[in-house]
């Protein structure tokens, strides 16, 4: 059993970043720019912003913090989100989820414009990337990709089995494993019988948010385990596969946590540079 460490990938994702920018800015051009707004003070969410704002430090993105009460108005939002988009100097605007439930997370979303949408969430993304020519990828599926790329689990012909359906990580994820010839299946809480499905993967994929879920028994052997859960138990942090049952059985596996999460920020660092290079008209 192979343990992927996606500390050490993602620290190797933001060195060629912060690589890249170094080299830009050196011909006097300004550094990319990241607007991340918070409405409200749940604790997870601070905590992801933080660590958005030294992600931005360590690879030389200027970040800009907007921080709202948690009753603020949909409609003062939605006009800082105008005010951004059209703001020359800002390359990626990022509203962190979830928003309070009084403002509709949906107009949120389509009211970035998606140039600067480097969650990649915009409708005009999603049908970017469902069509074979994305622009921006969303983060935690091509944190993924990279991950399987970095420990080279070849896709291609391979039995790829996700387990979630959401917009953010199920669907997207389908998409990009499409996109490298995985034969792709996507199950969720209506799909009958998962271990069926589950024993049959090459490469299993879980993002589903209910811990440890799948056990070493639903699991092929010599498989590729990618365990995109958090969830908290107890003082503990764990995934939505039963880590010790499933790496018995895994050729890699991913630990909760440093695996798939610390590769988010990663990729949103690279979505920030991309949309400043489409800016900028660079290659």
């Amino acid at each position: 059993m192979n343990l992927i460490d996606g500390k050490a990938i993602s620290a190797k994702c933001k060195a060629e970043t912060a690589e890249e920018i170094k080299s830009i800015t050196a011909s006097g051009l300004r550094a990319p720019c990241l607007a991340v707004i918070l409405v409200g003070d749940d604790p997870a969410s601070a905590v992801y912003v933080r660590n958005k704002k030294r992600a931005c430090e360590a690879v030389g993105i200027t970040s800009l913090e907007y921080l709202l009460s948690a009753d603020e108005t949909e409609e003062k939002l939605l006009e800082l989100i105008d005010f951004l988009n059209k703001d020359e100097s800002v390359d990626g605007i990022l509203v962190q989820m979830p928003v309070p439930k009084h403002i509709d997370p949906d107009k949120v979303i389509e009211a970035i414009h998606p140039d600067k949408d480097v969650d990649a969430f915009h409708a005009y993304n999603v049908g970017k990337l469902f069509t074979g020519a994305p622009r921006f990828q969303p983060c935690t599926p091509a944190g993924v990709m990279r991950l399987l790329k970095e420990s080279n689990v070849e896709v291609s012909g391979k039995n790829c089995v996700v387990v979630g359906r959401s917009n953010i990580v199920g669907k997207p994820m389908g998409a990009l494993l499409l996109a490298e010839n995985g034969t792709v299946t996507i199950c969720h809480s209506r799909t009958k019988d998962l271990a069926s499905f589950t024993r049959n993967a090459d490469i299993l994929i879980a993002a589903v948010g209910k811990p440890q879920m799948i056990t070493g028994d639903m699991v092929k052997e010599g498989s590729v385990l990618i365990d995109v859960g958090i969830n908290r138990v107890g003082d503990k942090l764990v995934g939505d596969l039963d880590f010790d049952t499933c790496a018995e059985k895994a050729s890699y596996i991913t630990p909760v946590p440093g695996g798939v999460g610390p590769m988010t920020i990663a990729i949103l660092m690279q979505n920030t540079l991309t949309s400043y290079k489409m800016r900028f008209n660079l290659d």
